[in-house]
């Protein structure tokens, strides 16, 4: 009976786990395609101005933005989950 009221309780909490896994690993898969377009012409850029490595340096940080963000939303989800109380 208790582990009922327990599944039921965390039912909810499931869909907040699981959401924050989605802002993590959409965050993830945006950044990395956002740098892989940006590395393959910052190294066509730089191939021809050397010069322009640091602008091209902070493009490719730019995107690292979303997985920061990505982990700040996570954590906050995860932090509304209440711990589990142990079943006798």
């Amino acid at each position: 009976m208790a582990e009922a009221a327990i599944a039921g309780a965390l039912g909810d909490y499931g869909l907040i786990a699981l959401g924050a896994g989605i802002a993590m690993g959409l965050g993830a898969l945006g950044t990395a395609w956002a740098q892989s377009a940006i590395g393959s012409s910052g190294m066509g850029l730089i191939a021809e101005k050397p010069e322009e490595f640091t602008k091209v340096l902070i493009c490719l940080a730019l995107p690292e933005t979303l997985v920061i963000l990505g982990f700040v939303v996570a954590f906050f989800l995860l932090g509304k989950i209440p711990a589990i109380p142990a079943v006798a």
